[in-house]
């Protein structure tokens, strides 16, 4: 038996991986290193991360200025409790984040993944409803389809279908519209008093597979949650960073939401980390001699200093090797790719995605039966995909060379061809 054997054998014996069928699935890539945009496989081939590794890996695998980072930090200061304490880490990080976040924000709560950040924005917004003499206000809008993670109430400004529907009796009341202005205007005139605000991934809904919007339907809602004077929640955790050829995809709609969630690419994709960045008057909701009206969330990990300076690290990349032109250039490389072999696409940015034909008869959408050969047919080629359903995308790191793009075109082309066969 190889070791790459003994390593699926232990692992098929010993862990349970996430969104994983595992009565379904074939046996996971046994992964010994990754260097820039690839990854070393423990059966000696190399492939492309072309999804950066669940779109976290912003810069490459392995940049040594992030681990050198956290090699300095671990030996000075590896961790201590947030609550009651600081230290220059996490203090710098918030400070850098503001100053390139929309204006207005001015205050960063740290927490540990993208998640818990939506979640964090949530109860936030819930308990300044209270504070105001407004507990009737719980009723969010969301966007259908959409995904804002795992946690419960992520779960439920979340669209139920596939992933969360055992957990619907215990998910929170929230109004599903499309990303259409007239519709969010309409749902938010409905609740009325009701009304908690809005929930979206400004630009694109990444685990909807994909599905782009443009800035002006991002600044119609704006314009609504203003006049009424409802908060606005951008969950930033995946196109933060770059991804849509801005710092943040807020920025490219030239508006400033009341919550903007962060995490995935805020530590260049090495650590945990997360953060919900607001505003000083939603702070100031909460500064009372009145201990009950302190925001009682916190986790063990907030602010970790390791994971602070590894974001740190990966600010000074991205603003040194201006990232998100960067990703925005390879993406515009893999769309002509893509287009020149006459495949219909859509982009925003470094994010490359476009749709397969749906068989008939069947599971749908993220249950399509054929992901895991697709998965397989793109390893053919030395690409690692991963297909949201019936949806290929593509959101590689901005360190992927041009002859790598053009093998991510190669085997997305070479999954649509099997598709139509």
């Amino acid at each position: 038996m190889t070791r790459d054997e003994e390593l699926l054998r232990r692992d098929a014996r010993a862990v349970w991986h996430p969104y994983t069928q595992h009565g379904a699935d074939p046996a996971p890539l046994a992964v010994r290193a990754a260097h820039g945009a690839r990854l070393e496989l423990t059966d000696g081939r190399s492939i492309v991360d072309a999804i950066s590794s669940w779109w976290c890996c912003l810069h490459g695998h392995g940049r040594q200025e992030i681990a050198a980072a956290i090699a300095d930090q671990a030996r000075r200061l590896d961790h201590v409790l947030f609550a009651g304490c600081t230290h220059e880490p996490a203090v710098t990080l918030a400070e850098r984040v503001l100053a390139l976040a929309p204006p207005g924000l001015e205050r960063v709560f740290f927490s540990d993944n993208g998640s818990t950040a939506v979640e964090v924005a949530l109860k936030m917004a819930l308990q300044v409803h209270s504070h105001r003499g407004q507990p009737q206000r719980r009723v969010f809008v969301a966007l259908a389809g959409a995904y804002h993670g795992d946690t419960f109430g992520a779960m439920a400004v979340g669209d139920p279908e596939p992933f969360f529907l055992p957990f619907v009796p215990l998910l929170f009341e929230v109004v599903r519209v499309p990303a259409d202005a007239t519709a969010v205007a309409r749902a938010l005139d409905e609740l009325g008093p009701r009304a908690a605000g809005v929930v979206l991934e400004p630009l694109v809904q990444g685990a909807a597979g994909m599905q782009m919007h443009g800035v002006d339907f991002v600044r119609a809602v704006r314009a609504l949650c203003t006049a009424r004077e409802l908060p606005l929640v951008a969950d930033e955790v995946m196109t933060g960073f770059g991804r849509t050829g801005a710092v943040f995809a807020c920025e490219r709609a030239d508006i400033a939401p009341d919550y903007l969630c962060l995490a995935k690419g805020l530590t260049g994709g090495t650590l945990p980390l997360a953060a919900t960045l607001t505003t000083g008057a939603v702070f100031e909701q909460f500064r009372a001699a009145d201990r009950r009206r302190t925001f009682f969330h916190g986790h063990t990990f907030t602010a970790n200093p390791i994971a602070c300076a590894a974001a740190l690290a990966s600010l000074d990349l991205l603003a040194r090797e201006r990232t998100p032109e960067r990703l925005d250039s390879l993406g515009a490389r893999i769309e002509a790719g893509l287009r020149e072999r006459g495949q219909r696409v859509r982009r925003t940015g470094g994010i490359v995605a476009f749709d397969l034909p749906m068989p008939a008869g069947g599971p749908a959408g993220h249950l399509q039966a054929q992901a895991p050969r697709w998965r397989q047919i793109a390893l053919a080629g030395g690409v690692l995909l991963r297909p949201l359903g019936p949806v290929v995308y593509a959101m590689p790191p901005s360190c992927t060379s041009d002859a790598d793009a053009d093998a991510i075109v190669r085997a997305m082309l070479a999954i649509a061809a099997a598709a139509k066969a």
